[in-house]
């Protein structure tokens, strides 16, 4: 395994996000990101962090694993291990780490934008898409090809900031029948802290144009959506900056 990598951090917490939440994940953020969305928390991990071999980045895991050792939940070994960023799979060597970690026995998730292919990754990978809304400013990016590789294991992401978004999140769940494929996620979009704002992103939305958390799950039940409304489970449990957890 002589690719690299660059990473931004590795770290053990609780799976904040998916039908995974609360479980024990070791996050791998790699750096760099194609994209500027208007909510992005994590616009530290666009630059910056440490170029590392595959072999080291596994041993890294495994070393944070080994307390977990031979536990596992419903059949998913634990910790599980997510490869986030930025945008993963902007780097090549994702696919190969992704690969060798499932190649161990581990439960590996992916979380990335409906922006790049999804068809490469190795078929046991829960691929975790986030489809970006309007208020986003990146909704024109998307590979709407992507939804024909969905398959049970994976999950479809809206994140909702105001009321178009939802609108919108409702009709391509209509249209391309994500629900049919996968499990279907509406995150409420939490405003970013001070220290969150990166000058590089797209224009927030106007504060009188959001949608409240009340709001979305009234209409989720209003319009029978078949999805599922999630918290970011990190943010309430830590300040919503906070890093490595």
């Amino acid at each position: 395994m002589s690719a690299k990598l660059r990473v931004h951090e590795i770290y053990l917490s609780v799976q904040g996000e998916s039908t995974f939440t609360g479980l024990p994940c070791i996050f791998v953020r790699l750096t760099g990101c194609d994209l500027r969305c208007s909510y992005c928390d994590t616009a530290y991990a666009f630059r910056g962090g440490e170029s590392m071999e595959i072999g080291t980045v596994l041993e890294t895991i495994h070393t944070l694993a080994k307390p977990f050792e031979s536990q596992s939940v419903a059949g998913q070994t634990l910790p599980l291990v997510e490869i986030t960023g930025g945008e993963p799979l902007l780097q090549k060597g994702c696919l190969e780490l992704i690969t060798a970690c499932c190649d161990a026995g581990l439960t590996v998730m992916i979380e990335t934008s409906g922006a790049h292919p999804i068809e490469t990754l190795d078929p046991r990978t829960h691929r975790i898409m986030d489809l970006k809304c309007p208020s986003s400013g990146e909704s024109d990016r998307m590979l709407w090809e992507n939804i024909e590789h969905l398959t049970e294991r994976d999950e479809v992401k809206f994140v909702l900031a105001t009321q178009a978004d939802y609108d919108w999140a409702k009709e391509q769940i209509t249209r391309w029948k994500i629900h049919e494929r996968c499990e279907v996620l509406l995150s409420w979009c939490a405003p970013l802290t001070g220290t969150q704002q990166d000058s590089s992103l797209k224009p927030a939305p106007k504060e009188s144009d959001r949608i409240s958390r009340e709001t979305v799950i009234e209409q989720m039940m209003r319009d029978a959506l078949p999805a599922r409304f999630q918290a970011q489970l990190h943010k309430i449990v830590w300040p919503p900056d906070a890093k490595g957890v």
